[in-house]
């Protein structure tokens, strides 16, 4: 069977109507010897009886969408110095509770920090008068692990189960820092 279509417009310039009119007409008269995957397909015949003017779209320049570039080249960087990319304008939005960790010789100190606000939801440190007097050790794994279940229990408090946290430059996740952050994972905060 053959699908034939016809496409015809008014003579009247005032009116933009269309007659489209498709019509099946039976092949079986022809046969093929040969069977291929493009013999399935019906033959589509396409007239008209107007003539019409093609459309030809001019292209402006500057009209390509670039949405998919994620790299500004070298002009563009310098015309717009300060401009910040798509994911630092959005990351504060998509991970807003961020996680902070400090190590030192003589104690551990957490806290978790909204990154749009700067409003510090929980903070945990081994300096603090309770835990300064209760440990026997403020540097310690043991340390470490208190510290990461504090910070887990008052971030939960605070409704927070989601925590962002980002190595600094050459920072390795091990040892001491590894130690608070599982042991806030396995308290139940989810590291997104």
């Amino acid at each position: 069977m053959t699908l034939v279509c016809v496409v015809a417009s008014s003579s009247v310039p005032s009116t933009s109507s269309l007659v489209l009119s498709c019509d099946l007409i039976p092949t079986h008269s022809v046969k093929r010897p040969w069977l291929s995957w493009t013999s399935s397909f019906p033959q589509l015949q396409i007239s008209s009886n107007s003539v019409a003017t093609p459309f030809n779209p001019v292209p402006k320049k500057g009209a390509i969408v670039c949405a998919a570039w994620t790299r500004r080249s070298r002009s563009e960087a310098a015309k717009k110095p300060n401009k910040k990319s798509w994911k630092q304008r959005t990351d504060m939005y998509m991970r807003p509770f961020m996680l902070s960790v400090f190590i030192s010789k003589r104690f551990v100190y957490a806290k978790v920090m909204h990154r749009g606000t700067s409003k510090v939801i929980s903070v945990a440190t081994t300096n603090a008068r309770d835990l300064r007097n209760s440990l026997p050790s403020l540097t310690d794994h043991n340390a470490c692990r208190v510290i990461g279940k504090l910070i887990a229990e008052r971030s939960k408090e605070a409704d927070v189960f989601a925590l962002s946290y980002e190595t600094k430059k050459d920072e390795r996740v091990e040892g001491k820092l590894a130690v608070v952050l599982d042991t806030i994972q396995e308290n139940g905060i989810i590291f997104v």
